[in-house]
């Protein structure tokens, strides 16, 4: 069998992430009818903050804070205070993509599964508990913990040394984002799957080995390569 691990982004790749509903449960509970213009407004905020996240520009603790600077001083709360509610909304409305557990389930006892996400730790034990996954994955690794972010190569060696270093050519990684999930795997040495489920066009410069447009199709592929091992 080629592969011994397969190696998870989390957000949209196993679960839904509907911020847009987060947020409007979140803010309803502080009577706030959160509407979409709202969301394009804290949009123009917090996607900068995710890709400067990314390039190793801000921390994870600038990102839950810059984003929810305008909201607290409205509400009178600290921006901590709105950050943990929103992820408290996020695992409220957390939910499986398609064709996840059915995968999980397919490749349960077959190979290492693990997870790397760029999430935050607040929102992924609740959610894996809440989703009966929680002794599924192993290394989970969050950005947030290690202090580093997908795609630096950091992130993935610490998955690798925490997996006993396995043999590169038995590691995949699969993930929604090419500029992360995909160019990350890359640059680590790994083979890579994107998972495209909305055919968009592949970016320049980033060829994953794989390409799927749902998770049913990734378990026929993964599930082939266990019966041809």
């Amino acid at each position: 069998m080629k592969y011994q691990w397969i190696l998870f982004d989390a957000d949209e790749t196993l679960f839904h992430f509907d911020a847009y509903q987060g947020l409007k449960l979140m803010f309803s509970r502080f009577d706030i009818d959160f509407s979409r213009d709202d969301f394009h407004h804290y949009q123009t905020v917090n996607k900068p903050l995710w890709d400067d996240y990314q390039d190793g520009k801000k921390t994870a603790h600038q990102v839950q804070n810059i984003r929810f600077q305008g909201w607290a001083e409205k509400l009178d709360v600290s921006t901590q205070t709105l950050n943990s509610e929103f992820l408290n909304a996020m695992a409220d409305i957390c939910s499986l993509l398609p064709g996840a557990r059915e995968l999980i389930q397919a490749l349960e006892g077959r190979v290492n599964m693990g997870i790397i996400t760029n999430g935050f730790t607040e929102l992924q034990s609740i959610r894996l508990e809440r989703t009966g996954l929680k002794d599924t994955f192993y290394p989970l690794i969050i950005s947030e913990q290690v202090g580093t972010a997908k795609p630096d190569v950091a992130i993935f060696e610490h998955a690798f040394e925490l997996m006993d270093n396995p043999v590169k050519e038995q590691v995949l990684m699969v993930g929604d984002n090419p500029h992360s999930d995909i160019l990350g795997g890359l640059n680590a040495g790994i083979d890579t799957c994107w998972l495209n489920r909305h055919n968009q066009n592949k970016p320049e410069g980033i060829d994953p080995h794989y390409q799927v447009a749902s998770l049913t199709e990734l378990q026929q592929l993964l599930t082939q390569d266990l019966t041809r091992g």
